[in-house]
């Protein structure tokens, strides 16, 4: 579960107040609303990249509004990927439990399990520029859910993929939801992609959340 209460921030001339959220847990959640609303600013508040000046947040029974990012059981993949160029598939994949100092015996077989189910087993020794905008999206995909969290944050994920790859990704992730019963929290401009995925549609609009029917 996702929620958030009263939640305030401000930057400039620009932020909101009295922001209010709850999302079911298990539901696939997607938020639309304009570009500059605050869509993305509201993910790296739940995540811990932002504090709030105002309100509060829980996932699941605990508040995480004050917690450091890797306290709070969050998987987020940010728009661009945000892969490391550095490292190759298998250490994107294990970078999370290696941070955890997981033992490397449960960091292989974990690195195996997402790669299978991801389709990327045969990309494990590949670094992010040698893979296509579909293949970055998976990593990026198995790297945020590689410590098995309560809640995923996906911001914008298929923004620039072609349609064949959108469409692949649209059905992988539905999988991978239905397998693991992850909360989610999808951003998106596309509504025919919000439609597709949603079981909760949601949109930000004028400082408010609000539920939009299926069929409007």
């Amino acid at each position: 579960m996702i929620r958030i209460e009263n939640l305030a921030w401000r930057a400039g001339a620009f932020g909101f107040s009295g922001l209010n959220l709850a999302v079911p847990e298990g539901r696939y959640a997607v938020l639309m609303g304009r570009t500059g609303h605050g869509k993305t600013t509201l993910l790296e508040l739940l995540c811990g990249l932002r504090s709030p000046t105002a309100g509060r947040i829980w996932i699941g029974p605990k508040e995480i509004t004050h917690l450091p990012p890797g306290q709070r059981g969050i998987g987020y993949v940010p728009q661009d990927g945000a892969l490391f160029p550095t490292h190759t598939v298998a250490d994107q994949l294990a970078f999370a439990l290696r941070l955890r100092r997981r033992p490397e015996t449960e960091i292989h077989t974990r690195v195996q399990e997402l790669s299978d189910a991801l389709g990327i087993a045969h990309l494990l020794t590949r670094k992010p520029d040698g893979l296509s905008g579909g293949e970055r999206q998976r990593v990026a995909l198995g790297r945020a859910l590689a410590a098995r969290p309560q809640v995923l944050l996906l911001d914008e994920p298929l923004s620039a993929l072609d349609d064949d790859t959108r469409e692949d990704l649209m059905t992988l992730l539905q999988n991978v939801q239905r397998a693991t019963a992850v909360t989610v929290l999808h951003i998106t401009h596309h509504l025919a992609e919000a439609r597709r995925l949603a079981d909760l549609l949601l949109r930000l609009e004028d400082g408010r959340i609000h539920e939009v029917p299926r069929d409007a």
